[in-house]
This record gives structure tokens, sequence and C-alpha cells, in this order.
């Protein structure tokens, strides 16, 4: 966690202006267990939504610790234009999945059902909204960023269907990843940009014709066959360059 990121709810109102902010639960085990803080140190902290900056400790305790902010003024890191359209993975690799996409600046995730997409995965505890913010909220605290992306879930395989044309019409360019892409994935991207990332067992051939005929490009990453949290990296740190 590189920066603490702080909600509306943590800020002392009574301190004026949200000069101080009182965190406490996962954060705090953070602060205490992994930064070894101790009052009077300085962390960088980000109001979600908001900017980033600094806060000082100046009360740590087992239930809380309490921050004197500075100003949360800084800069963010710019967004990667891209809408990440990923087919659920197994739920084992979601919350990976998701820090990872938002660490890398992503800030629009569909979540979507295709033909090898198991029923089962959308019933895991995994896909409750508080897990999938707090996985995305981590990814945020890797990369210094308070933008919270934007998650969607299309459950059914009618809605991504249904779906297809306004993402062909939003985005300068869709893009489908798929191994027998005869075209490599690009490197950057300049405008909006909708990835689709099927599932372990790949998309099937209607699946990829009905994109195609959409106005879809096929890319790939080449001749080896990745795991979806890996090829997920792989391909957003080539629209990244």
């Amino acid at each position: 966690m590189n920066l603490l990121l702080l909600e509306d709810a943590d800020f002392d109102q009574t301190a004026g202006s949200g000069t101080r902010a009182v965190v406490s639960g996962e954060r705090l085990k953070h602060v205490r267990k992994v930064l070894r803080a101790e009052v009077g140190d300085t962390l960088e902290v980000g109001r979600l939504g908001g900017g980033i900056g600094r806060g000082r400790i100046v009360e740590l305790g087992r239930e809380r610790v309490v921050l004197e902010l500075g100003p949360l003024d800084g800069e963010l890191p710019a967004p990667l234009p891209v809408t990440l359209v990923l087919a659920l993975p197994r739920p084992k690799f979601v919350g990976r999945i998701l820090q990872a996409a938002a660490a890398m600046g992503v800030k629009r995730i569909l979540l979507v059902h295709t033909a090898r997409v198991e029923k089962s995965y959308w019933q895991s505890s995994t896909m409750q909204a508080e897990s999938l913010r707090r996985h995305l909220m981590l990814g945020l605290a890797q990369a210094r960023d308070t933008v919270l992306p934007e998650i969607e879930l299309l459950r059914g395989r009618r809605d991504l269907t249904d779906s297809l044309p306004a993402l062909v019409r939003d985005h300068e360019q869709v893009l489908v990843a798929d191994a027998t892409g005869a075209e490599p994935c690009p490197l950057g991207v300049d405008g909006p940009t909708a990835l689709l990332v099927g599932p372990e067992g790949g998309l099937l051939d209607e699946e990829l014709a009905s994109w195609g005929h959409a106005g879809a490009t096929v890319v790939s990453l080449g001749p080896r066959a990745l795991r979806v949290e890996h090829a997920v990296v792989a391909l957003l740190s080539r629209l990244a360059v």
C-alpha cells in the first residue's frame, strides 16, 4: 500500500475543514504491521475521488490512527483510456485482476458472461459489491491514485450482445484479445479503447465473429497461451506504452 486512501467518513469534522482523519480496520493494521509507523511519522495519503498529500500521525493505538493532514492537492497519475471488458474468470483470480487493472489506470471495467464462463462464478462471495470495491481500492493504493473505477456486471450472454453497439460507438477502437488474432496488440492508445479479454478456454468462433462484424479487431500477444490474469496485465501494459 503506497497510499493511505481516506474516505469521507474518515475525516474528523470537529477538527475544522477536514484537517484530521481517523482510520481503523485493515488500513490501521497496515500502518501498524507493515509500515511499522509511529507517532510523528508522515504518510502519503489521498482522499477518495480527490487529491493526494501528506498526513502526520498524531495518535496511534490498537483501535485507530489519527492523522493531521496537509493540503491534499497533489496531482494524480493520468488514467488509461481503456474500458476493460473481461469475461468473468474463476473467482480466485477476480481480485488480483481488478487490483492490477485499477493500478494500471483503468477507469471502467465490465465483467461479462460468455459461453465458457461457468454460471456458478457469479454466485461467489468474491462478486459481492464490497469485495469488488475492496480490490479496486487496493489497486488504487498501490498506484497512488484516488479515482475509483466504475464496474458493471453483465451476467447474461444477451447483456454483452446488447452492449456491443454502444461499446463500438463510444470507443475509437475495439480490440478482442485472442490467440487466433492476426494482428499484434498495438503499442499505446491515444483515444478511448475497449479491450475484450475472454475466459481461460477462449471465445467461441461465433463470439469472435459477432465482434468482428461489429467492427472489432482481433489481436494477439503471440503464440504462447497465457493465464487470464497474466494476459490482462500484458495487454494493458502494451496499451499503456
